[in-house]
């Protein structure tokens, strides 16, 4: 697939020493128009924003910022026991303006550019994730339209089985698998939900639990202490 190289100068250096990346964060636009107006922005150096990636409706793929920069896209996001998500990922922006469908040829290029990235960096599928995760209470992309399944069937990224279990085990679940506990239970519920049961509603249930047991037990976010062990650098 061609990748045009449309240059941000919104990033820096990763932190931490971080050579390369070990996580994906999927965003939306939020923008009408089709990509062009967002990567405008994202190029913009008085917005200070940027990500690597953008994916136009019609499959159009753009590079923005070099895989082994720090771009600027997921803020104060958190995961796991990372709160500088930005030195860890690669951000893709998918052109969209939050409530419409994410057409075919879309969807065919992001599943091209994850196996690409995945496979060149080494990346587990657990590790593509949405901005909503990562950012619970405070972002909601790529949202609750995107096809996660679809993913998660290409072995792009993860899916859970709708178990059930105790609804008292849901919290320590949930950030086992990744998700920040400094949100409040609805807060969390709720991202949850977007990401792995979009239109649930009504209380924590039996199926939330099982379905966070799940994530806990197959894909556990790796301790800081592994993450900054010699063999897991490149």
């Amino acid at each position: 697939m061609k990748v045009v190289e449309r240059p941000s100068p919104n990033h820096g250096p990763r932190r931490d020493g971080i050579e390369r990346p070990d996580l994906i964060v999927l965003h939306y636009t939020a923008m009408r128009g089709g990509p062009e107006p967002a990567i405008r922005r994202l190029c913009d150096p008085e917005a200070q924003v940027s990500c690597h990636y953008v994916i136009g409706e019609g499959g159009e793929l753009c590079r923005l910022v070099p895989d082994d920069r720090r771009a600027w896209h997921a803020g104060a996001g958190r995961w796991g026991p990372w709160d500088d998500v930005n030195s860890r990922s690669l951000g893709i922006e998918l052109s969209n303006d939050s409530a419409s469908p994410f057409p075919a040829a879309q969807m065919d290029a992001l599943d091209w550019l994850l196996h690409d990235l995945l496979a060149r960096h080494g990346i587990a599928p657990e590790r593509v994730i949405g901005h909503s995760d990562c950012a619970p209470g405070r972002k909601i992309d790529p949202g609750a339209r995107f096809d996660w399944r679809r993913l998660a069937l290409r072995g792009l990224a993860v899916g859970a089985d709708a178990r059930k279990a105790e609804p008292a085990t849901f919290r320590d679940d949930a950030r086992t698998f990744g998700y920040t506990s400094d949100v409040d239970d609805a807060t969390l519920l709720a991202a949850f939900r977007l990401r792995f049961r979009p239109g649930a509603t009504g209380p924590l249930d039996a199926v939330d639990a099982g379905m966070a047991a799940d994530l806990a037990a197959r894909f556990p976010a790796p301790s800081a202490a592994a993450i900054d062990a010699p063999a897991c650098r490149p």
